[in-house]
């Protein structure tokens, strides 16, 4: 394997501390999803929770991210950190006290989307400047790595806890959660990306300028573009999982930690693959790795049509596997594109394709199971999706 970024002490210590924090994220997200659909029972209403926590990363990511190109990355990072803590100890006291309705489950998932929204340029900065440039892929590879090995026990942990334990007890471990993170922040040494005149240029200047790039560098375009596609309803398919757990299957809260838990397991082999391989010539993705892109895109129809448990837990894990090997390798060939000044605004942007196309598919897909049917939406949604990006593909080849 590719071990050059645990060299760093200070990328080992910052990995240990975000494997709690990104538990933590991931519980939060099952658990918000089970609220919802335990207090409405509407698969419309789960696909807004997903649209509200991810828009803000649409709206604020990249406002967020020319910040973060100016300011101490370290001290931002325990600035979102804390105020995601705050957030769930929030979401725990309310939901103690009985007052965690519809409305107050929206206004809160919006915060916690806000201060995503500024947590991904940090994270997405950070971590590549605690190594040398040369180490830059293996990093990418061990966060997705650390990333998806939360996916699996952050969701299998909240299912059961929802389940045997109660929702209070998956937010008090979410908040215990957010600790080591606080702790490991400050002990990092971070290489200085700071440059003068960044300090000076306007700020709708560098908005601009970090567009401009994106639109102009044929690699990093066309990685957004992959990333849209797979992300619309591949990731768009992760972000309803309580309806299809619950809704499709009747396996309740557990079920829904088993679901959400497959797709990480196959998330994990495909992180663990590309931290094997050597990255493609020139940080480009490969054909090999286009088309398992596509057919991430692809599974979603033939969930649809899955007719047990047991297959809709095998297509998941494909879901899982072919739209994280798509996101690491775009992200890598992004990454050996940018110097480290210009990391918080492209980056974000590369996050906004990502979360802005997973939470509009989120939404769509329930939208269109409250009208059509979940099965029928993901046949018909999928297959339209996977039709479009075929055709794509063939253009960038």
């Amino acid at each position: 394997m590719n071990l050059d970024a645990l060299r760093s002490r200070s990328f080992r210590i910052y990995l240990f501390g975000n494997l709690f924090a990104v538990n933590a994220l991931w519980m939060q997200r099952i658990t918000i999803g089970w609220i919802g659909w335990d207090l409405t029972g509407s698969a419309s209403f789960v696909g807004l929770l997903a649209l509200l926590y991810f828009i803000p990363t649409v709206v604020t990511g990249p406002v967020f991210g020319v910040l973060i190109d100016r300011v101490n990355v370290v001290a931002a990072g325990l600035a979102t950190q804390t105020l995601l803590l705050l957030l769930t100890v929030l979401i725990l006291a309310l939901e103690r006290m009985g007052w965690l309705g519809p409305v107050a489950l929206i206004v809160l998932t919006t915060c916690s989307g806000i201060v995503t929204s500024m947590h991904h340029p940090v994270r997405m900065s950070l971590a590549p400047r605690l190594v040398p440039r040369a180490a830059l892929a293996s990093v990418v590879a061990f966060q997705s790595l650390n990333f998806n090995l939360a996916r699996v026990s952050g969701p299998a942990v909240g299912g059961w806890c929802i389940a045997e334990m109660g929702v209070g007890f998956a937010l008090l471990l979410q908040t215990l959660c957010f600790l080591p993170i606080l702790v490991a922040l400050p002990l990092l040494q971070v290489r200085a990306a700071w440059r003068a005149d960044r300090a000076v240029e306007p700020f709708l200047q560098a908005l601009g300028w970090g567009l401009r790039f994106v639109l102009t560098n044929r690699v990093i375009f066309s990685m957004m573009m992959v990333t849209a596609f797979v992300s619309l309803v591949a990731r768009g398919v992760l972000e309803i999982l309580p309806i299809i757990a619950d809704g499709v299957f009747a396996q309740g809260a557990r079920g829904l930690g088993i679901l959400t838990a497959a797709a990480g397991m196959g998330a994990i082999g495909a992180a663990v693959l590309m931290a094997v391989l050597p990255p493609p010539e020139q940080g480009r993705m490969s054909a090999t790795q286009l088309g398992l892109s596509w057919l991430s895109v692809g599974l979603v129809p033939a969930l649809g049509m899955a007719s047990t448990w047991e297959t809709a837990l095998v297509i998941a894990g494909g879901l899982g596997f072919g739209s994280t090997l798509s996101g690491v390798a775009a992200q890598t060939a992004i990454q050996n594109q940018l110097e480290d000044d210009a990391r918080g605004r492209v980056m974000s942007l590369w996050v906004m394709v990502g979360i802005g196309a997973g939470g509009t598919g989120g939404m769509l897909l329930g939208l269109a199971a409250d009208a059509f049917g979940i099965r029928e939406s993901l046949i018909w949604g999928g297959g339209l999706v996977a039709a479009g990006f075929g055709a794509c593909l063939l253009r960038l080849r």
